[in-house]
């Protein structure tokens, strides 16, 4: 089953916030027909662990306007990769270094790319 309207709404959301604080890359992933935890990953780069803060702070904000808390929070202390569970979606926002290096969208490669419509970012990646 693909992604239900509310999770693509969430992850369209979690975009436009993550672009708000300059998010380099922002890809949308429908993980639903793999995983069955959660409908839509969310994964927003930054240059700096200053940055990936404010961009995970801003999503926090947007989504929580919008009656979506965080399930979960793991990874701040060290601020170069944060994910952030919502439930139907989880928002991943990494340095980076370590976008390049764990390489996400390439192990999701199999799962259909969500239009995220974030204006002002490149997109993409696979």
């Amino acid at each position: 089953m693909p992604a239900t309207d509310r999770s693509l709404e969430l992850a369209r959301a979690a975009a436009h916030a993550a672009a708000e604080k300059l998010a380099t890359t922002i890809v949308g992933i429908d993980v639903s027909e793999q995983l069955a935890i959660t409908d839509v990953f969310v994964i927003a780069s930054a240059e700096t662990e200053r940055q990936v803060g404010a961009i995970v702070d801003e999503v926090e904000d947007s989504l929580r306007e919008m009656g979506s808390k965080p399930v979960r929070r793991e990874g701040q202390r060290d601020g170069r990769w944060v994910l952030i569970d919502f439930g139907d979606i989880v928002v991943h926002v990494q340095h980076d270094e370590e976008r390049e290096f764990y390489e996400l969208e390439r192990l999701w490669k199999d799962c259909p790319e969500v239009d995220l419509g974030a204006v002002g970012t490149e997109q993409g990646g696979r």
